[in-house]
């Protein structure tokens, strides 16, 4: 928080909504009377526990965002079934791996969704995120050889690249003035 910046000036309406709706089902009480209270409590953490305003320039792409959660929900389902397979059969095959994955986007949005929604397919963990270098350590379940890290990191890699298509997102900073246009090299304009 800036010193400037008056701390009413901090509340965002879309975070008092969800800290109002956290309340209600805590209590798992839905009335006018608990969302009044549970407003108030959201906005009295608003004021005294300000968070700074998030940066990012997401728009969200429908038909993108689509694909995004019917390929993670195959995923979800082939592995599933994979890590059901391996632990049914003889488990002294199973070899795990460290994987290393450096990111193509300097998006922190990026780096925590696609960590988070790798962690949420069976036979996969987040064991490391380095934000200064965009890079995510995941513990792989099953792989054999140098061509299954390989394949683990492609299937991270297109992950990343499903997700900045369905949320459009620019990897400027928000801070960062637009590039000025490069001179004409013949001065023709």
């Amino acid at each position: 928080m800036s010193p400037r910046t008056p701390r009413h000036k901090l509340v965002q309406w879309p975070v008092l909504l969800w800290l109002t709706l956290v309340w209600m089902m805590l209590w798992r009480d839905f009335s006018l009377g608990q969302a009044a209270f549970g407003f108030v409590v959201a906005l009295a953490t608003c004021l005294f526990f300000p968070l700074p305003r998030l940066g990012m320039r997401l728009h969200v792409r429908v038909i993108p965002l689509l694909w995004l959660l019917v390929r993670f929900l195959v995923d979800v389902i082939v592995s599933s079934t994979q890590v059901a397979w391996a632990t049914l059969r003889s488990t002294k095959n199973l070899r795990n791996a460290v994987v290393e994955v450096d990111l193509r986007t300097d998006s922190d949005f990026v780096l925590t969704v696609v960590a988070e929604m790798i962690c949420l397919i069976p036979g996969s963990l987040a064991i490391e995120a380095r934000r200064s270098t965009h890079t995510l350590f995941f513990h792989a379940f099953d792989v054999k050889d140098e061509a299954g890290v390989e394949k683990f990191r492609q299937r991270v890699l297109d992950q990343e690249a499903r997700v900045v298509r369905a949320f459009g997102v620019d990897t400027t900073p928000v801070d960062t003035p637009a590039p000025a246009p490069s001179p004409d090299p013949e001065g023709v304009t």
